[in-house]
C-alpha cells in the first residue's frame, strides 16, 4: 500500500508519535489510537524489539518508523512493513533511500533555512521540533508567512489544547505524543483520541 503522505496527514490533522522500549505497550497504544478513529501512526524504534511490533501492526494501520538516524534502521523498519521513515535530523542518506525504496521520508528540520532545503530536495513533509522551545504557534506562524508552500508538522511537547491552533497557523499536521498517551489506560488514551478529534472538526 503506497501512502499518499500529505493527504493522508492533512486528512487525520493528528500524528501520534509513540515511544516505549516495549513492544507490547507499543502494540496496545497504537490499537487504542485506532479505536479512537486515527489509522496513521509513528512508532518510534527505540530499541530492535519494536521492529516486532511495526511487523505486526503494519497489517492494521500506516506506521510511520520514528526516531530514524541510520540507513540500516531505515531498512529494517521498511522490511518489518513501515510505510513512512521519520528521523530527527535531516540526512542525505535517508533521503536517498527512501528515493530508491519509494517510501516517504519525513526530516526533523528546526529552522526556517533547514525547512526550506529540505523542500528544495523535495522532501514532502518536514517536521518542525522542537516546536515549543522554538516558540510554539507563532514560531510556525513567522516560518510559514514566507513560505507558505512547506508542508509541515510541528511536534516536541505539543499539548492537546494547542493542535487546533498549530491546524490554524498553516500546519499540515501536528505530531503529538506524551499528552496523548503518556501515563493513561488504553481506554483513556482512546477518549482522549476520540475528543481531539471532535475538536478539530
Amino acid at each position: 500500500m503506497n501512502v499518499n503522505l500529505t493527504d493522508k496527514l492533512k486528512e487525520n490533522k493528528v500524528l501520534p508519535i509513540i515511544r516505549s522500549s516495549n513492544p507490547e505497550e507499543v502494540k496496545g497504544i497504537v490499537r487504542a489510537l485506532i479505536e479512537g478513529g486515527l489509522d496513521m501512526m509513528e512508532v518510534n524504534v527505540e530499541n530492535p524489539r519494536i521492529f516486532e511490533a511495526i511487523d505486526e501492526l503494519s497489517s492494521e494501520a500506516v506506521i510511520c518508523a520514528g526516531g530514524i538516524i541510520t540507513s540500516i534502521q531505515a531498512q529494517s523498519a521498511i522490511d518489518c512493513g513501515a510505510k513512512i521513515i521519520s528521523s530527527p535530523i535531516f540526512q542525505d542518506n535517508l533521503l536517498k533511500l527512501s528515493k530508491d525504496k519509494q517510501i516517504p521520508f519525513i526530516a526533523g528540520t528546526s529552522t526556517a533555512n533547514e525547512a526550506y532545503n529540505a523542500w528544495k530536495l523535495r522532501i514532502p513533509v518536514v517536521k518542525i521540533y522542537p516546536i515549543t522551545a522554538m516558540g510554539g504557534v507563532e514560531y510556525l506562524e513567522n516560518l510559514l508567512r514566507p513560505m507558505p508552500f512547506l508542508n509541515v508538522i510541528p511536534q516536541g511537547n505539543v499539548a492537546l489544547s494547542e493542535v487546533k491552533d498549530y491546524i490554524k497557523a498553516g500546519a499540515l499536521a501536528v505530531g503529538v505524543g506524551r499528552n496523548l498517551t503518556k501515563g493513561a489506560t488504553y481506554a483513556e488514551i482512546t477518549k482522549r483520541t476520540k475528543q481531539l478529534l471532535e475538536q478539530l472538526k
